[in-house]
């Protein structure tokens, strides 16, 4: 790799820009080395040299933070994007410049904007090092050279890769654990096949019926944590992983559970889904929506909902489901027995869950509820039972 520095004419370009403010910005681990230092001198002389040594520095950087990552992280990466080999710390201190810029981008130290960003200031270097007559530098160079090296790079921390024994660690508490800010910050910022080992540990924790029931749930909810910030690439790897984990089974509570908790429930085959729900249907059918079946209710309708209630569940069957769920909220005439008080007999112990259920799948099923208007026209017994259903239909109108 070639580094070195070429002197140019001197240029007072610098001297009325930002650049010395923003070495500022600039981490103590960095502000005050020997490279730094030289910068500063030739700002207002020999600003070219300045914007080489600056980049020159983040590289360096750069380098070091590779070799915190971990050189694990960076020979999968290497090896995943056809970049070249890495299997100690010495072949990232000999690494190509543009090859390195690209390597941090795939091991997820740079996003792609900053990879793209670094990348124009390894071609403006460049054209810096052959200055001539013809071409001398610019303001807007060395502004787009200092604000990208420092501020991509100069001004961060190594990232510290977050490892499955880390999770495992805390997954293995003997009291159920929240994941700290620190924890998921450092999941955030882990590159794809690390948050694949991770999300591959939890998933098959949580599927593990030998494991104890404390560290299962707490894989399970660590996955919960997790998903939100888990790259979607690693959800498709994990749902191809679990479909081939199920093969040609039904998809059963269990699993379609972790699978929804994981993210990984919509990438399932929609056949296995669909027989799953049509599962779930049955057994509301069998019960009953009456308000004298009110006693199963709690635990058919938390089932849904722990999958992720109506948001994946493929129609017909969702419509299905909504009708039986309309059923059980808007109930019956009342007004007789010990309830001679009440206009409408229905469950309350469906009720509440009902509004979850639709609540949750909002929009995704507003012209499907609304569909019902007629159906339940004809069925209701009363009024009153009627005017309930305009209930659940507020709430999806609300979430749209």
């Amino acid at each position: 790799m070639n580094e070195s520095i070429v002197k140019v004419t001197a240029s007072p370009i610098m001297a009325p820009t930002e650049v010395p403010a923003l070495l500022t910005q600039i981490r103590p681990a960095w502000e005050a080395k020997d490279l730094i230092n030289r910068v500063r001198r030739l700002l207002s002389s020999d600003p070219s040299s300045a914007c080489q040594r600056i980049f020159n520095a983040a590289i360096h950087d750069l380098r070091e933070k590779v070799i915190i990552a971990g050189i694990d992280i960076a020979s999968d990466a290497a090896k995943t994007h056809r970049l070249p080999t890495i299997a100690k710390p010495e072949d990232v201190e000999e690494y190509p410049t543009s090859k390195l810029i690209d390597l941090v981008y795939r091991m997820g130290i740079l996003s792609r904007a900053e990879w793209r960003r670094l990348a124009r200031c390894y071609e403006i270097r460049r054209d810096l090092e052959h200055e001539d007559n013809e071409y001398e530098a610019q303001v807007e160079d060395c502004i787009y050279m200092f604000k990208t090296a420092i501020g991509v790079v100069l001004s961060r921390d190594p990232i510290k890769l977050l490892k499955v024994v880390d999770v495992k660690s805390v997954i293995e508490e003997a009291t159920p654990v929240t994941p700290d800010h620190t924890l998921l910050n450092d999941y955030k910022h882990a590159p794809q096949p690390r948050q694949e080992e991770i999300s591959r540990f939890l998933i098959s924790i949580a599927l593990d019926e030998k494991k104890p029931d404390i560290v299962r749930q707490n894989a399970y909810s660590m996955l919960r944590y997790l998903e939100p910030i888990t790259q979607n690439p690693v959800k498709l790897t994990m749902a191809n992983e679990m479909q081939e984990r199920i093969g040609r089974n039904s998809l059963d509570l269990l699993h379609a559970r972790v699978a929804y908790t994981a993210g990984l429930l919509p990438y399932l085959r929609t056949s296995q889904r669909r027989t799953f729900f049509e599962a779930q249907h049955e057994n509301l059918r069998k019960i009953g929506h009456t308000f004298r079946s009110h006693a199963a209710h709690g635990e058919a309708l938390r089932t849904l909902l722990e999958v992720g209630g109506l948001q994946f569940c493929p129609p017909p069957v969702r419509s299905q489901i909504i009708e039986w769920c309309i059923l059980a909220y808007i109930g019956e005439r009342g007004g007789y027995g010990m309830g001679a008080g009440r206009r409408v007999f229905n469950s309350d112990t469906a009720a509440p869950l009902v509004k979850q259920l639709i609540k949750g799948a909002g929009g995704t099923i507003q012209n499907e509820l609304a569909a019902f208007t007629d159906f339940v026209k004809r069925t209701a017994e009363s009024e009153h039972c009627a005017r309930r259903f305009d209930e659940l239909l507020d709430l999806v109108v609300e979430k749209c």
